[in-house]
């Protein structure tokens, strides 16, 4: 993907989201962002879409087996959390100090 057009996203690593679609819908219930993906649009939650692994035995993990872990999402199936007003929130941007911040459109705080 160039990077002339790149989308730009609003969701970042160490964010608190929740998420809205799938087999994991709970809009009550936040959870936090590993890792984004941005050239596959794709995000990793913790406790999201786990799916098992079925592992060798190798000089690293001397016992093979069935691993269990977090597969990515896509990162339109989840929206930022607002801890002030305990619901997802959509999140703009603006100058703040010659800063770019996001803000929370519901609440209106800044997310860090």
């Amino acid at each position: 993907m160039s990077n002339r057009f790149k989308p730009k996203f609003n969701i970042k690593k160490g964010d608190t989201v929740v998420v809205i679609t799938g087999d994991d819908k709970d809009v009550k219930k936040p959870r936090k962002v590993l890792e984004v993906f941005p050239d596959k649009e794709r995000v990793l939650v913790e406790g999201v879409n786990i799916v098992t692994r079925h592992t060798k035995p190798s000089a690293r993990d001397t016992k093979g087996g069935i691993v269990k872990k977090e597969a990515a999402i896509h990162i339109s199936n989840v929206m930022l959390w607002d801890a002030k007003k305990g619901e997802a929130t959509k999140a703009k941007r603006t100058r703040e100090n010659g800063k770019l911040v996001r803000v929370s459109k519901k609440s209106g705080e800044v997310i860090k």
